[in-house]
């Protein structure tokens, strides 16, 4: 299926997708994040794809939120557009974030808004050293939505989000380091290179486990300590049965690189 505000591209088992309205910043429309849930559930399904990249199109923007001369156009009908919208657009996140396959947010430019929230609910994140980021929300009269609320504080603490949402401050990509927001910040030039080998090592790593990894750190923050070791316990012993897991052992017993057959 092809896509016209989404680029899908997938090599090597990594799933290359990029958000594609670069003449307005990549902004989200309704069309935009219709495609986004689509494409989540379609790369969530693919046993081929064992990572994902997801990035902006151009070098000025990763996203810049949501499409503002949209809803200005919009007039009565706002508050049953956004809900349209985050209707797909939630849908298409929590996909990502219970997919086995890591997420890579390779920030290329401007993440505001709804970029910065989507941003945040990828799994690791690498910054261009000419990305800024800012939340914008409240600075149109709105609130938050795409997660952010869930994942930013749990990545930069409660205070440096509220301070993000209230006052709109633009990070640089040193201060989005700083922060924890960013795992790594590159030279713009080498965005690319640097995502793509980490995509690759990703890929060639044991899926399954990846995926759990996501599972036991996504419902840490809900159980208690007890429930988690339980969770914990059941989790690896899965794994356990798993001809990755066998592979594993192997390797790490006869000191060679392990190969992993994502079964």
């Amino acid at each position: 299926m092809s896509y016209d505000n989404l680029d899908l591209e997938i090599r090597d088992q990594v799933a290359w997708v990029t958000l594609n309205r670069p003449e307005f910043f990549n902004a989200m429309n309704l069309d935009m994040a219709k495609e986004f849930c689509d494409l989540s559930i379609r790369l969530g399904e693919d046993r081929q794809v064992r990572a994902m990249v997801l990035t902006g199109a151009g070098d000025q923007a990763f996203c810049a939120g949501g499409d503002v001369q949209r809803f200005a156009e919009s007039g009565d009908r706002v508050p049953a557009l956004l809900k349209e919208m985050t209707t797909y657009l939630h849908m298409g996140l929590s996909r990502l974030a219970w997919m086995r396959a890591p997420v890579i947010a390779a920030v290329n430019g401007v993440a505001a808004g709804g970029g910065l929230s989507v941003m945040s609910a990828a799994d690791l994140a690498i910054a261009a050293d000419t990305a800024s980021f800012t939340s914008a929300y409240t600075r149109i009269g709105l609130s938050p939505d795409g997660s952010s609320t869930y994942f930013l504080p749990r990545i930069i603490g409660s205070r440096r989000t509220m301070e993000l949402f209230l006052t709109n401050r633009v990070l640089s990509p040193a201060e989005a380091l700083e922060w924890g927001l960013v795992n790594q910040v590159v030279p713009a030039a080498e965005l690319t290179e640097r995502v793509a080998d980490l995509a690759g090592r990703l890929a060639r790593g044991a899926t399954e486990a990846h995926g759990m990894v996501k599972k036991l750190l996504l419902m840490s923050p809900n159980d208690t300590l007890e429930s988690q070791m339980e969770r914990e316990t059941r989790c690896i012993a899965a794994l356990g049965r798993t001809a990755d897991a066998r592979e594993g052992f192997d390797a790490f017993v006869n000191k060679r690189k392990p190969e992993f057959s994502d079964n």
